[in-house]
């Protein structure tokens, strides 16, 4: 063993080695492929940011207050919610990339360990689909804080790293962690073109999973692709994902595609499954534009009719009921009611966003 003595005088280039190799195992190099554990991301994108995910993923009116009750708690509003160097996530990436890009899944988890479900790697392969999962994301990590910034992160951070053809990237789950990317695909429509729900879904429109901002609910609407794909004996599952299209179809998204997987209950997707709603999600249909259009204009007539009481309310001095009725349009209709929604609120009440 060397002296402390010697170890002290060594180049300076020798005692940097490890650290240089640690690096190189947080942080592959581009283009590397197969199973990747362990890795680091460091580039952030304003989409994961706080505030933008409180605009895309909370009601007008809770995303308007955010700020205000942050403080008020004696806590600061960070930036990003996450601290990237101190994340692991798990990623696959086949050996060879389509001619057109490689696809993308973001992958949300109910369990805390990042990890590729059995068998997957072949459909990837064969799909020419790259895999990404955070650590720390399973269903007792927060939806707001972790889950959803740690999905964000990871598309952005492997679209800078390989040729990804934005057009397919795809975010996912299974149980719980298919609910969270049910958020993210109605709230980043302009990131992930398509959804795949294995055994979790839910309705949308209300204050858990509240409408995106008009111009981002319209795009979800024309042009994002959810694929639902439970096990057919999974009944409480089959049943939520019955509910989740009904949704759905209210709310003028016909881009859906359901299967169940025979002889399954409630258990993460296999390789057959998972090639299956890969490819429906590739094989997208056009929109039938005249029946998008009635369906909005229905939509706009339900939204026109409830300010309509709001407002009513407020003139007939009733303002505490046209406040609780407000919130109520404010979680039904999210999005859909801003900007007249917030002119409401810090007009007449008191509790308005500042």
């Amino acid at each position: 063993m060397a002296s402390p003595a010697a170890r002290a005088t060594a180049p300076v280039s020798a005692r940097l080695v490890p650290l240089a190799l640690l690096l190189l195992a947080a942080h592959p190099a581009r283009g590397e492929t197969g199973l990747l554990r362990d890795v680091v991301f460091a580039e952030y994108t304003p989409l994961s940011g706080n505030l933008e995910l409180a605009r895309r993923l909370l009601t007008p009116l809770a995303a308007a207050t955010l700020p205000q009750r942050v403080a008020g708690s004696g806590k600061r509003l960070a930036e990003q919610p996450i601290e990237l160097s101190e994340e692991r996530f798990i990623v696959y990436v086949p050996a060879a990339p389509p001619r057109q890009g490689y696809g993308l899944l973001a992958f949300v988890p109910p369990w805390p360990e990042a990890s590729l479900p059995p068998r997957w790697a072949a459909t990837l392969d064969r799909q020419g689909v790259i895999f990404v999962s955070a650590a720390r994301s399973g269903n007792d990590a927060s939806v707001l804080a972790r889950r959803e910034p740690l999905a964000l992160l990871a598309a952005h951070n492997l679209m800078q790293r390989y040729p990804v053809d934005p057009e397919r990237v795809y975010v996912g789950g299974f149980s719980g962690g298919a609910r969270v990317a049910m958020r993210l695909a109605l709230g980043y429509p302009d990131l992930f073109r398509g959804a795949i729900l294995n055994a979790g879904s839910d309705p949308i429109g209300g204050a858990e999973i509240p409408l995106p901002p008009r111009d981002l609910f319209m795009r979800f609407q024309s042009s994002t692709r959810l694929v639902y794909v439970t096990g057919e004996r999974d009944d409480p599952h089959v049943s939520d994902d019955s509910v989740s299209m009904q949704s759905m179809r209210h709310w003028c998204v016909f881009g859906l595609e359901s299967f169940t997987t025979p002889f399954v209950g409630h258990a993460v997707a296999d390789a057959a499954a998972l090639s299956r709603a890969l490819e429906a999600l590739r094989a997208r249909t056009p929109t039938d534009r005249d029946r998008l259009a009635r369906c909005r204009s229905t939509i706009e007539s339900e939204l026109a009719k409830s300010f309509q009481r709001v407002e009513a309310l407020i003139a007939g001095g009733r303002g505490t009921e046209a406040e609780k009725l407000l919130h109520e349009l404010d979680e039904r209709f999210g999005g859909l009611a801003a900007p007249r929604s917030l002119e409401l609120a810090r007009k007449y009440f008191t509790s308005s966003p500042p």
